[in-house]
């Protein structure tokens, strides 16, 4: 009960709070790809869009969605990375991309999520979400959930696998930025990166081979997945993800005309962003001073900063952050922990990155009468 109310409250401020936009960007690249866009993993901040809020078949980038929902049921203990999963016979019959699961073959949950990341197995995904919901429809409502936590407003699933060859598949859709939102929320769980980053390697003993169809996991420096997709109505589509020096990046493309096209659009996406922008660390070199309270029952408080991780700004900036601490010389007590003390304001030249609060690390309760007079009377007496 606990964890859905959180979820309800994430969705709720998901929905009030877009992806930020960058304030100022170098040229945009230039991209063929009919809809992309371009995200910071760690902010969110959005650096390029085009078209990106249109909805568009995924193909089996939907499986994006899919192995998040196996990470978060494996972190919260609804499933075990030692279960084996018995395919079904309506996941052994799943078509286009798959390894050729038999009614009633067994798989671990390693080798389901490898087929699935790596060579997009349609059969180990509807098997995937049968362990976990007990059926893909079932699944499916799950995927819709999560959907609308994360704010995926232009999304509609209907499978688990992003397959269109069905009537009701017409109704599958979802975009750019709705896939960057799912990416980045998958890219939370390290875990999937055994998986994502896998070019070549094999499942039932090494007796069944494996290539990832991403060829940016191979030639593209810091890849580390995510996605591809493709049917003949929705293009070749891709979510791309790449890290160098600490920051990452996902480019997401969709309804391309040629493989090589959706490539070279998340490629020139992904430079674009290794190019021109980085994080600043915006925490102070130095211990913040404690602030003194007045009427409290410790003297002091010390102030920490609410915010972690760090600022998204251009690259040649990075390096010339400056930091302005504004702390009151006192604060009245009771103080909560957590409650706004300061400000920090960090900037680079006359550009101001952001404004940083500056909260109670712990609370200070507030004397009582009786408290105060003593204290009063112990100064009298001592000085």
């Amino acid at each position: 009960m606990k964890k859905r109310l959180i979820a309800a409250a994430l969705a709720l401020l998901t929905a009030l709070l877009p992806l930020p936009h960058v304030k100022a960007a170098p040229p945009m690249p230039e991209v063929d790809a009919p809809a992309a866009i371009l995200i910071e993993q760690s902010t969110g901040t959005v650096l390029y869009e085009k078209n990106a809020h249109e909805a568009l078949p995924p193909a089996s980038v939907t499986k994006v969605m899919t192995l998040l929902l196996c990470m978060e049921a494996l972190d919260e203990g609804r499933i075990g990375w030692d279960d084996t999963v018995t395919a079904s016979e309506a996941a052994a019959a799943k078509g286009g991309s798959q390894v050729y699961l038999e009614a009633g073959e067994q798989m671990s949950i390693d080798e389901m999520l490898k087929s699935v990341a790596v060579s997009s197995a349609n059969d180990c995904a509807a098997a995937l979400a049968e362990h976990i919901a007990g059926s893909e429809e079932a699944f499916v409502v799950m995927m819709n959930e999560r959907a609308k936590e994360l704010g995926m407003n232009d999304t509609c699933f209907v499978n688990c696998t992003g397959l269109d060859d069905s009537p009701e598949a017409a109704d599958h859709k979802t975009s750019c930025h709705d896939i960057a939102l799912m990416s980045r929320e998958l890219l939370n769980h390290e875990e999937i990166l055994r998986y994502t980053t896998i070019w070549m390697d094999s499942v039932r003993e090494g007796k069944f081979g494996l290539s990832n169809t991403n060829k940016l996991v191979r030639f593209y420096p810091g890849a580390t997945g995510l996605k591809t997709g493709f049917t003949s109505s929705a293009g070749y589509c891709l979510s791309a993800s790449a890290e160098r020096d600490g920051v990452q990046f996902i480019a997401v493309v969709m309804h391309c005309e040629t493989s090589d096209q959706r490539f070279s659009s998340a490629k020139a996406l992904l430079d674009y962003g290794f190019a021109n922008f980085a994080l600043a660390d915006p925490a102070p070199q130095e211990p913040l001073p404690p602030v003194a309270v007045t009427l409290g029952k410790a003297a002091e408080v010390r102030p920490v900063l609410r915010q972690s991780g760090g600022i998204l700004t251009e690259k040649g900036a990075a390096a010339s952050v400056e930091r302005l601490i504004d702390l009151p010389e006192t604060v009245e007590a009771p103080i909560s922990a957590g409650q706004q003390l300061g400000t920090l304001t960090v900037k680079s030249g006359e550009t101001v990155l952001a404004q940083l609060p500056l909260v109670a690390e712990e609370a200070v309760e507030r004397l009582s009468w009786r408290d105060a007079a003593l204290e009063l009377l112990r100064k009298i007496c001592f000085g």
